[in-house]
């Protein structure tokens, strides 16, 4: 249980990271971050699937970078959902899922100490 909640502040932190790195990515404190967190795991957890197996075919076609895209959209959809968290477009979406992926990775990694590099 304490494992999981250090995992949302990681991921909360990583959300507040990304909003410095991407200009076009706002979110209005911490404890809105928090609350995307939440939420961007509950709709990657319920709703993600569900698309990859109905774009399964493009997936498969682009050798599954196509996720990419559904991450990007789960983001986006986050900030449409969430008052306080904006994205500005699909691009800043695109690259903030990128990002929110490798730092929320990356602090993992060393706050953890779960150091799977591959």
């Amino acid at each position: 249980m304490l494992q999981l909640l250090l995992i949302w502040l990681i991921n909360a932190l990583a959300l507040v990271i990304i909003t410095h790195l991407v200009p076009s990515i706002h979110i209005n404190g911490f404890g809105t971050a928090m609350i995307v967190a939440v939420v961007l795991g509950l709709l990657n957890a319920s709703l993600r699937w569900v698309l990859i197996i109905l774009t399964l075919p493009v997936n498969i076609l682009t050798l599954g970078l196509f996720t990419l895209v559904i991450n990007a959209l789960m983001f986006w959809l986050c900030a449409v959902l969430l008052k306080g968290f904006e994205v500005s477009g699909f691009w800043s979406a695109f690259f903030g899922s990128l990002l929110y992926s490798f730092v929320s990775w990356l602090l993992s990694a060393v706050i953890v100490g779960n150091r799977n590099w591959f």
